[in-house]
Formats: structure tokens, sequence, C-alpha cells
């Protein structure tokens, strides 16, 4: 309502004035309509409009016939009206659009603005036209140097808002690969195992515990990941980080859980205490990464190597100073066929009868996280079965920076 009030405003002083100002005040009406409302206005967009009022305005510079100070009342409000829609179409027009655009309305008032008025002058001089370009080019590159920066924090904030976007995602789907597949796999494995075999009364119901814990795990990585996708805003105030961080104090229970329920029998050798816990901690990072590692192992020797019969898992540090985590199955019996080293391979596959395709993308994701903390990771061939391999260095300080 205030910005139709303006615009009624600006050609008021057209009745009385002669006919030849009605020109002068169209044009200055006409930028200030577009600069006041939001656009697109009933289909007609930014670059539509602004084009218009450069056009109109260069227009009635040509065919303006009348008194000059006709042109000195509507002057103010016309370059007023130039100068505020010119920040809009840098600010939001793209980028070639822009350029064309904001080109011709800096043009137009910095310099078509004020020599309409110096040039029909009684007297023109050289010196009113350098002195009223030269002003008006002063407000222009003001006005534009502050939408250039705006458009330029607003372009930071888009990528800021695309680049956290997908880290979430990310995060989303390594999860949904680390947690949750290594829980249903492990389901789906005790379901096949139970086919092949009855079961009494209290096999059953350890059974039933086992399916019940994996599946509980599942639903509450679920639910962490559900967490992860809402908005960060309305969580940061009340809520917990949306995943669990899990380290080398997590990897026993997690070998326990593999051979309870993957009927492969499998062992951890790592340095600590009594209760295999690290006597010195480590960057979080590095030892989610490590976590990670051997959950990775673990879900493939489960899904493509059914008829191993030992799996180690061993974590120890090394000189760097660097930690060195490695997953080692035997291969088992009368197995023929390489596995490769994105994940997939050509042995018989521990899911039998699931008909499951695709895959192979999660040592090539764990290979990039190990990367980002600037180890290595590698995976093949050993003996006669198969070894992932992951070195993650230490920085100095580390443990103490993570026991603080």
């Amino acid at each position: 309502m205030l910005c139709a009030l303006v615009v009624a405003m600006v050609p008021i002083p057209a009745v009385l004035a002669p006919p030849s100002g009605l020109v002068v005040a169209f044009s200055a009406t006409l930028a200030t309509a577009v600069a006041l409302t939001r656009r697109p206005y009933r289909r007609v967009g930014l670059a539509t409009a602004a084009s218009v009022v450069a056009a109109v305005s260069f227009a009635v510079a040509f065919l303006y016939q009348g008194r000059h100070q006709l042109v000195g009342l509507w002057l103010p409000i016309e370059l007023g009206a130039v100068l505020l829609l010119l920040g809009r179409v840098i600010r939001r027009l793209p980028g070639a659009q822009a350029a064309v655009i904001g080109t011709a309305l800096a043009v137009a008032a910095a310099v078509e603005l004020p020599l309409r008025l110096t040039l029909r002058m009684p007297r023109p001089s050289l010196d009113a036209s350098v002195a009223g370009c030269l002003l008006a080019f002063l407000s222009m590159a003001c006005v534009a140097g502050v939408a250039l920066y705006l458009r330029i924090q607003d372009d930071r904030r888009v990528r800021a808002v695309a680049r956290a976007r997908r880290a979430q995602r990310l995060e989303v789907a390594r999860d949904l690969h680390d947690f949750v597949a290594h829980e249903v796999t492990g389901i789906v494995l005790e379901a096949q195992a139970a086919q092949f075999g009855d079961l009494d009364q209290e096999q059953a119901r350890a059974f039933a515990l086992r399916v019940e814990e994996a599946g509980l795990r599942a639903l509450a990585s679920m639910d962490h990941m559900v967490g992860a996708l809402r908005d960060p805003d309305e969580r940061a105030a009340a809520e917990p980080p949306p995943t669990r961080l899990y380290g080398l104090a997590d990897l026993p229970d997690l070998v326990g859980r593999f051979s309870a329920t993957g009927g492969i029998p499998a062992e951890i050798h790592m340095p600590g205490d009594t209760d295999g816990v690290p006597a010195d901690p480590l960057p979080r990072e590095i030892e989610s990464t490590a976590y990670a590692v051997v959950l990775e192992a673990l879900t493939n020797v489960r899904r493509h190597a059914s008829s191993a019969s030992r799996v180690v898992v061993a974590v120890a540090r090394a000189a760097g100073p660097a930690l060195e985590v490695s997953v080692v199955d035997d291969g088992g019996r009368g197995r023929t066929g390489r596995r490769r080293p994105d994940g997939g391979e050509g042995r018989p596959s521990g899911l039998s009868g699931s008909g499951r395709q695709g895959g192979g993308t999660g040592l090539i994701g764990l290979a990039e996280r190990v990367e980002a903390l600037g180890g290595t990771l590698r995976a093949g061939r050993h003996e006669q079965g198969w070894k992932v391999a992951a070195t993650l260095p230490v920085p100095e300080g580390a443990g103490a920076a993570a026991r603080s």
C-alpha cells in the first residue's frame, strides 16, 4: 500500500505542468513503479521490466523537447528509482542478464539522466555536464558495489547450503551402508542358517534374541538418520548430534556380535587394558574411521565369504605415529574365484538366493574416508583368503588432546 501511494504521488505535479511534462513524468513514474514492485508481477519478470525502464529512459532523452525545469523536477525521482532497480538487477538476475541490463541502467543513471538536464539548460556547458555525470557516476558506483557484494554473499550462502546438504546426504548414505546394512545382513544370514537345521527351544530362543537385538540396532540407526534429515536449526538447541560415533572401544562388541550371528569364528587383537580398550585415546575421527574399516570388512565377509572358517581383526600402533587396522579371513575350503578390489567378486555369495544386485561402493567410499585423513586403504588376496588393511596417521599430541 505504501509503495502504491508513493508511485501515485510521482505524476501529481504534471497536472500543473505543460503537456510536455507528461513525458518526463511518465518515465519517472514507470521507473519508480518497477523499482518498488516485487517481481515477478503478473508474469512480468525483473529482466523484462528493467529493460523496458531503460528503453523508455533513453527514448525520453532523445524525444523530449520541453523545458529543462520539468526535467529537473522529476530527475531526482527517476535517478533514485533507476539506481534502486540497478541494485536489484545486479543482485537478482543471472550473470549474462545482469551484465547486459545492468550496463544499460548504469549508463542511463550515470550519463543519460544528467545530460538530459544539462544539455537542455539555456547555456549548456561542458563543466556542468561533466560535474553532473561525475556525481551520478559516484552514486551509481556505490549502488553497484553494494549490490555486487550482496550478490557474492548470496552466492556463498547458496554454495554453503549446497555443501551442507551434500555432506548430510553423504552422512546418511554412509550410516545406511555401515550400520543398517550391516545389521540387516546379519538378520538375513541368521534366517538362512535357521533354514538348514532343526532348532531346539533354547536355540530358537537365542536365535530370536539375536534377531531382535540386530533389528533394534538397525531401527536405532534409522532413527538417527531420520533425525539427521530434519532441519538442524530445530534440533541444535535441544538434541545431541544425529549420529553416534563408534570407536576402538566398540570393536570387541562388534567382533563378538559377528561371531555370534554369522557362524564364522572371529577374534580381535588390539593393545589396551584387560577390557580391550586402548589405554591412549585417539581423535574421534581416527577411531570412528578405524571402526568403519572393521565394520565394512566384516560385512563383506558375511556377504561374500560365508565359507570362511576364521576371521582375525588386528589393531596396532605403528611408527609414524600411525594406527594400523586389518581384517583377514582364511578363505574357507573348496572356494574358487577372486574378489575384486571394489568390493564385488567372483567367489560364492554369502547371501545365497537373494538375487541382490548392485553394491561395490563400500570399499570405494571407505577409501575416500581414509584418504581424507591422510591414510591408505588396501584390499586384496591374502594367502587363501582376503585382507582389508588401513593405515591412519596419528597427529602429534593427539592422545593428550583426546584425553583433554
